[in-house]
């Protein structure tokens, strides 16, 4: 099994670390109502996916 021999230093381990990023989701509009909603996904305000209502909405 390997085993580090050295300790790693501070400045080595953060720059492994500094890749680990958050990513705002892509937001997408609606056809049908021009909302933003996330891509493949039903529409939260209208219920469409794929031109088709899916989702009754009143």
């Amino acid at each position: 099994m390997a085993v580090p021999k050295r300790r790693l230093s501070k400045c080595r381990r953060d720059r492994r670390r500094a890749n680990w990023k958050l990513e705002a989701p892509g937001y997408v509009a609606c056809p049908q109502c021009h909302e933003p909603k996330m891509p493949h996904r039903v529409c939260p305000t209208c219920g469409h996916y794929k031109g088709e209502q899916v989702v009754a909405k009143a």
